[in-house]
């Protein structure tokens, strides 16, 4: 009698003790690093030199899509510079761009599942230096989040849908995964 007593603790406690579900973890999907230069072109070759400086890869411009005659800028005229960097090298970017930022951001920096800061000088940085051919140019950081599984969407063969629940992950979940992860602290601003 006693032993279906202890096969019957041993089950709830089992039950109590629920196992974390590891689709439901989260991971760093990717890192982009934004410089915008507005109408003036000829800033264009520094941002892509300093993309090029921290993130190693060759950036990409970006065009505008309507006319801001108000800011000089006409439709298709180069605005900006962007990078996009995957894997473990978006990882240590991402910590790099923490420390530029003195590790503690806005709760408002999470919108979505990414996490977006700018970083006012590009010699923030650790390692790189200032230039005196390029001046002065801040840059944003946009770091997309996501769950384990998402390719099931995005894969060309046997795609399927992904439910809203699994693809949304909720500013508090993320911001200890950020807090925990990067040693990051998130601060209350006052409106």
């Amino acid at each position: 009698m006693q032993q279906t007593n202890n096969i019957g603790k041993n089950a709830a406690s089992m039950h109590s003790e629920a196992k974390e579900n590891p689709m439901r973890s989260i991971y760093l999907e990717k890192v982009t690093l934004n410089i915008g230069i507005g109408s003036t072109e000829d800033k264009f070759e520094g941002a892509k030199a300093i993309l090029q400086r921290l993130t190693e890869h060759v950036p990409t411009y970006a065009k505008a899509k309507t006319r801001k005659p108000e800011f000089g800028i006409k439709k298709g005229q180069v605005i900006g510079a962007f990078v996009t960097v995957r894997g473990k090298q978006a990882d240590s970017l991402l910590r790099r761009a923490l420390d530029a930022a003195d590790n503690s951001l806005s709760t408002k920096a999470i919108a979505g599942n990414s996490l977006n800061f700018g970083v006012e000088e590009y010699i923030y940085f650790s390692g790189i230096k200032y230039d005196p051919k390029i001046g002065m140019l801040g840059l944003n950081v946009n770091a997309t989040f996501a769950r384990k599984g998402m390719r099931v969407e995005r894969r060309r063969r046997a795609r399927s849908r992904v439910s809203n629940v699994h693809k949304r992950i909720d500013v508090n979940e993320l911001k200890d995964y950020v807090s925990k992860n990067y040693g990051t602290k998130f601060v209350e601003e006052e409106a």
